[in-house]
């Protein structure tokens, strides 16, 4: 074979096309295209191996157009402008051209601004290809102009269809046992290219017997889970952690912690994050979980892996099963919008100190009643400015130790003055 198997078993028509039925089913957007045989520009949108480029290539099949693929990495106005002039030839002729670029999000504002003028006249059909999110990748004008169509990672039974149609088309069974295959597929991890290259591979070395599972992991190396560092499946997992934790599902939170690490995300990111959970959606209801955090995060620093992997663990399984309040967040918010309102207003004389006789004869500090030397140890004076209604910013919950501040509070306010 002079080409990838991935690139000779790829489908000629849509209907070739295993998974993706959100798309290509029966009730799929592409699907309705094809039947009224009018295709318009589209944004496809997933992570690699799960059929972008195949779909493209079969629109073009079935719509009967000329396919043109772009790669955004290699190319660039003048490569548009080249393809543009063809396009417009073929029109004269009355063939339409696909133009298909992958990797879009590669191109910078000018060189997808380039791309507007055709797709608004009609002189290309577009279809762009991105693993990136095209909310953040992608001008609002271009998306403006294209349906967005989101492509899932493919399932296992899909990728297990793979194996079988692999097998009829390079004619022989590939030497693996029912369990091995299984596990192919979940190495593959969704991703149906590197399924059937690892094929490609184990169908050209001279094989004694059928492979285990633990002998394919011999063999062959694992795809490494999808991660970046600031990408969308980045800020994904820890969206995923955050909203876990919030729920308290231990479970699932520990679970999105092991995917952030396995898939070599940093731990202090993590533990950062997990600090600031403490802070914002545990907060008073648990106090100590702002000191377990710090305590947990330099343990990570001294000790590093694996040592700190338990802390790190411990820390998740407390946040999840800590009752959670964000009373002390909405304060937060609440003071800071009432101190840009009220702007440059004083405080009461009878909480100012009075350091010199002059201050004195001004009357600062004139009431000040010492509040611990009071026989309840709260004397109920007014601490907000003269004229200022009573605010009430911070308002605890029936829930963890905020229980208990709420108790203090009503206790306190017992002796303050009704406006």
């Amino acid at each position: 074979m002079t080409k990838p198997l991935s690139d000779l078993m790829r489908p000629s028509n849509i209907d070739e096309i295993i998974g993706q039925k959100d798309l290509i089913g029966e009730n799929g957007f592409i699907r309705h295209m094809i039947d009224n045989n009018k295709l318009s520009n589209i944004i496809l949108w997933g992570p690699p191996g799960c059929g972008k480029t195949t779909i493209a290539r079969a629109l073009a099949n079935s719509i009967d157009m000329d396919f043109v693929p772009m790669s955004a990495v290699f190319s660039g106005t003048a490569d548009i402008k080249r393809v543009m002039e063809t396009a417009k030839t073929n029109n004269n002729i009355g063939r339409g051209t696909l133009l298909f670029i992958d990797e879009i999000h590669r191109f910078n504002k000018t060189q997808q601004d380039t791309l507007l003028p055709y797709l608004e006249d009609g002189t290309v059909t577009f279809i762009g290809a991105t693993t990136e999110n095209p909310s953040f990748n992608l001008n609002n004008a271009l998306l403006s102009r294209c349906h967005i169509g989101v492509l899932k990672p493919l399932s296992q039974t899909e990728l297990m269809s793979l194996i079988d149609r692999s097998e009829k088309f390079i004619g022989k069974k590939i030497q693996l046992t029912d369990e091995a295959k299984k596990h192919l597929t979940t190495l593959s991890d969704g991703d149906a290219r590197f399924l059937l290259n690892t094929i490609e591979y184990l169908s050209s070395i001279n094989l004694k017997k059928k492979l285990s599972p633990s002998d394919l992991d011999n063999i062959i190396q694992q795809r490494a889970p999808m991660s970046d560092k600031d990408g969308d499946e980045h800020y994904n997992l820890i969206s995923a952690v955050h909203k876990s934790l919030r729920s308290s599902d231990t479970d699932a939170a520990l679970y999105w912690v092991a995917r952030m690490m396995t898939s070599g995300q940093d731990p202090k990111y993590i533990l950062r994050r997990l600090t600031r959970f403490a802070m914002e959606d545990v907060g008073l209801a648990d106090p100590n979980a702002m000191q377990i955090a710090l305590n947990a995060w330099q343990i990570y620093e001294r000790m590093g892996s694996p040592e700190g992997d338990i802390a790190l663990t411990e820390l998740v399984i407390y946040l999840s099963t800590a009752p959670k309040s964000i009373s002390a967040y909405k304060a937060l918010s609440a003071s800071y919008t009432l101190a840009k309102q009220t702007g440059s207003t004083v405080p009461p004389k009878n909480i100012l100190n009075a350091p010199t006789k002059c201050m004195k004869e001004l009357g600062y500090s004139d009431g000040y009643i010492y509040d611990p030397e009071t026989e309840n140890g709260c004397s109920g004076q007014n601490c907000f400015p003269e004229g200022m209604k009573r605010p009430t910013l911070y308002t605890p919950i029936e829930r963890g130790f905020e229980r208990e501040i709420k108790k203090r509070l009503e206790y306190w306010n017992s002796f303050r003055k009704k406006d």
